[in-house]
């Protein structure tokens, strides 16, 4: 009998998985739209005591959508010249794999067999016009984000007032506690990470300038836009470049070059200067970020490489708000949990 609840969880946890996955063209746009909401919801507010509200609702819109524009243009414009540099350099780039895999081979490294049967300059060039398109066609997405950025924003007083009714306590309470810290602690995290990416995305422009790399700029702006995602962003960031390395210079000591030092800017950035700025609020664990960055990949592809960490930390806050589930938030934390008092 004791395993009838564990199973019952088990049960709408799969449920609860396969509606996210089947369901994600309702739940993607959602997610956005709340954690812009999130975002945003200061200026919106501290507009709207100046001014009407719908005209405050146009200004935080109008610069909503001028920052997601210019994020979303630049990304699609650097993967846009990767791709033509590619196109271009197919032939001379294609050689030049085949001489390392006929090499390798030759030193019996077996496992370039599957390799050569798998990848090559075409898959690679389709990878990246892939990456582009999907880029330069977010617009139906964005526009649906917006919608609902719109209605949330218009609700959003009438909410926290319905949360503070005698009749939803002490639930109400907890909930509007529970979201203005997950709103704090998003913009913190946004802040931090707008400024670590756009730090890498000129260190890294810099450093291709004086290594010699083409598509520079190109470099940067990939950078910029990919350490938005937590891991998986700046590791394609930093494989590209390499394997561009490769075709340009013709020499693998180049490349490695390459590799190691973008390694060392991403680590640095990573590791000190984003520490260094989040203080020890943002404290999750690493293997939590791992794990929710590939958990929502998983789910939501791309989009859920990016949003899996803010659902990440709104989880570990609401689980911090009840005895019952504050183990799951020290769990997840990188450190002792902020400890959270009952009313």
């Amino acid at each position: 009998m004791s395993d009838r609840p564990m199973i019952g969880r088990l049960a709408t946890a799969i449920l609860v998985i396969a509606l996210l996955y089947f369901a994600q063209s309702f739940f993607v746009p959602l997610a956005f739209a709340l954690f812009v909401i999130a975002l945003v919801w200061p200026l919106q507010a501290a507009l709207q005591r100046r001014m009407p509200k719908l005209i405050a609702l146009l200004i935080t819109l109008s610069g909503t959508i001028f920052v997601i524009g210019a994020v979303g243009s630049l990304s699609a414009w650097g993967f846009g010249k990767l791709a033509q540099w590619l196109f271009l350099n197919a032939g001379r780039f294609q050689t030049i794999y085949r001489d390392w895999v006929a090499w390798l081979e030759e030193h019996g490294i077996a496992v370039v067999g599957p390799i050569t049967d798998r990848f090559d300059v075409a898959w690679l060039l389709g990878f990246v016009q892939g990456i582009a398109g999907r880029l330069n066609s977010f617009t139906g997405f964005a526009v649906l984000v917006l919608i609902f950025v719109m209605l949330g924003l218009l609700e959003v007083d009438d909410f926290n007032a319905r949360l503070r009714q005698p009749g939803v306590q002490p639930f109400g309470e907890k909930m509007l506690r529970a979201n203005r810290e997950i709103g704090h602690k998003l913009r913190r995290f946004m802040v931090v990470r707008s400024l670590a990416s756009v730090l890498t995305g000129f260190v890294v422009w810099g450093f291709a300038l004086l290594a010699g790399l083409e598509l520079a700029a190109a470099w940067g702006a990939i950078a910029l836009a990919l350490n938005y995602i937590p891991f998986l962003g700046p590791l394609i960031a930093t494989l590209f470049p390499t394997l561009f390395a490769i075709a340009q210079f013709e020499s693998w000591q180049m490349a490695v070059i390459v590799f190691i030092s973008l390694n060392i800017i991403q680590f640095v950035i990573g590791s000190y200067f984003e520490p260094l700025l989040s203080g020890a609020s943002l404290k999750i664990s690493p293997f939590a970020v791992i794990f929710a960055v590939f958990f929502w990949t998983f789910l939501w592809g791309l989009a859920g490489a990016f949003i899996g960490v803010p659902i990440l930390i709104a989880f570990v806050i609401y689980c911090a708000q009840e005895p019952s589930s504050r183990w799951l938030a020290a769990l997840l934390s990188a450190g002792a949990p902020a400890k959270t008092e009952d009313p």
